[in-house]
């Protein structure tokens, strides 16, 4: 299995990943899920990490006694402050040299400024609730140098927002039998449901685009 296949499978089964870190690691799966949240917010080159569905499972398991889910939501919610913090900083330092390497995709960066330009600052909040926008979303800040107060601000609100949404959701919800015995199916859906923005933004901006050409 090749590092790709391994990724995914780690995405549609965070469910079975995370029960055998907690069994293996014990506390120190909170530093893992820590270092997994900062990642996935934090640096452009891992939008592949899974954030919504690691977020509910996390929850999930602590509405079952594994994790404490008091301890989770503020942990987390400071893994994802930081890490969009750290992902600003890099924007604003050296985002410009880092756009010209191959492997950043120069697409990502495209939608995710459009999604500036429509939203404005509030696209701090919004992108939170949309993978790889969420991950490209600091970056783009930091390169356009908003000022950090304002986006810091965003950025609190945001994290805090996003974490707890899902955490609590997984904490309440995930016991329920249905959801329990199709937790798969139900990380699928979550991650499917986390793109639709993002789709609709992109078909709109197709349409917009398509309009204007036939209009010359």
């Amino acid at each position: 299995m090749n590092l790709i296949q391994r990724a995914i499978d780690f995405v549609l089964h965070v469910d079975k990943y995370l029960t055998l870190i907690i069994q293996q690691y014990g506390i120190l799966t909170y530093a893992i899920l820590f270092l997994i949240i900062f990642l996935e917010t934090g640096l452009v080159i891992t939008p592949f990490l899974p954030g919504d569905s690691l977020l509910f499972v996390a929850g999930t398991l602590a509405g079952a006694g594994a994790l404490n889910v008091v301890f989770l939501f503020v942990l987390l919610s400071i893994a994802a402050i930081i890490g969009d913090t750290v992902n600003y900083w890099i924007g604003h330092h050296v985002g410009k040299r880092i756009i010209q390497h191959k492997w950043v995709n120069k697409e990502y960066i495209h939608r995710t400024k459009e999604f500036f330009h429509k939203h404005g600052g509030k696209t701090i909040i919004l992108a939170r609730f949309i993978p790889i926008i969420r991950t490209f979303a600091p970056f783009v800040a930091g390169v356009g140098a908003m000022r950090y107060p304002k986006f810091l601000a965003f950025n609190i609100v945001g994290g805090i927002a996003w974490v707890a949404l899902f955490v609590f959701a997984g904490y309440y919800f995930g016991g329920i039998p249905v959801v329990k015995e199709n937790l798969t199916i139900v990380i699928m859906i979550i991650i499917v449901a986390s793109f639709i923005p993002a789709v609709i933004e992109y078909l709109r901006h197709r349409r917009r685009h398509g309009h204007k050409t036939k209009m010359r």
